[in-house]
């Protein structure tokens, strides 16, 4: 992508993005609703034309060339794209045969998706009459029937369970050792750990992007500690107020507050240990992907 640009109106939806993208990557494009991640993947995928700037994907040219990129690609839309009326294995086929696999080989395709998405047993089922989770496995097996070179993936996991989210990582993760690319977004930071690299998109535009330790460890990002306290909610109101801190947050049973610098942790357990706020323990911790998001959509 060469200085991508989305316009509606007047309103900018992707501004100005560039990147590159390997071979093989996992790439997380991560940011809060209405950053512009689906309209960035919607133009990469040949289904909504840029304003301008220039993209390719595998070597196709997403404006003037955008069927030679829809027939190479794997693509699971944020929302259903699945008709209700067709069982699970007649969907599978009919994409399939939208990709033109044939005989053996898209009966083989259609074995081969339904036993890797767990869909066997529900081969008969029709679509209208499955769970939201089970709908979200046959969209992703859609999208790779047809063994596509490049896979988009727009919040895959949104609403499916615990287990089968980590059972649709062990298929990226899989794909991605095999050549296949794949750019995914997620609202779960969790899963952005798997990712090779990530970018952080906010307001149409990329604000940080890199690998997930060097995001962690970006210089200028402050020093994160882990505060235990007996009242987390009446210590966050407290701690927000403080000039030298950056961002505070709950993590689990837990404060994560992030400063500027050492200097600034010691004051921080100064006042912590001064103060009575029956605080526990105060100690410097590696910050998670969802202390660096929220730092950076706080700074943007």
């Amino acid at each position: 992508m060469r200085n991508l640009t989305r316009r509606f109106g007047t309103f900018v939806a992707v501004n100005d993005v560039s990147f590159d993208i390997r071979a093989g990557e996992i790439w997380g494009f991560l940011g809060p609703n209405g950053a512009g991640k689906s309209t960035t993947i919607r133009m990469l995928c040949g289904v909504l034309a840029p304003t301008s700037g220039s993209a390719q994907v595998l070597g196709y040219d997403v404006a003037s060339d955008p069927e030679s990129v829809k027939l190479r690609i794997g693509y699971m839309a944020q929302g259903s794209s699945l008709w209700s009326d067709l069982t699970v294995e007649e969907h599978l086929s009919l994409t399939a045969g939208l990709f033109g696999l044939w005989g053996a080989a898209r009966r083989d395709a259609v074995d081969e998706w339904m036993t890797r998405a767990g869909l066997t047993e529900r081969r008969r089922d029709l679509i209208g009459s499955l769970a939201g989770g089970f709908r979200k496995r046959v969209a992703l097996a859609c999208a790779l029937v047809h063994h596509p070179q490049m896979i988009f993936l727009d919040e895959p996991t949104s609403g499916v369970d615990p287990v089968s989210r980590r059972e649709f990582w062990d298929i990226i993760v899989a794909l991605a050792d095999g050549g296949t690319t794949v750019m995914v977004t997620t609202h779960y930071l969790d899963e952005a750990e798997h990712c090779n690299q990530l970018a952080f998109l906010y307001g149409g535009k990329i604000v940080a992007r890199g690998s997930p330790e060097s995001l962690k460890h970006a210089p200028g990002s402050g020093m994160t500690l882990e505060l235990m306290a007996a009242d987390n909610i009446g210590v966050l109101d407290t701690l927000e107020a403080l000039p030298y801190v950056k961002n505070a947050t709950l993590y689990g049973s837990a404060l994560h507050v992030t400063v500027e610098d050492e200097v600034h942790a010691l004051e921080l357990q100064r006042f912590c240990a001064e103060r009575d706020l029956n605080v526990r323990s105060c100690v410097p911790i590696t910050p998670s992907l969802e202390d660096v998001f929220a730092g950076l959509v706080k700074a943007a």
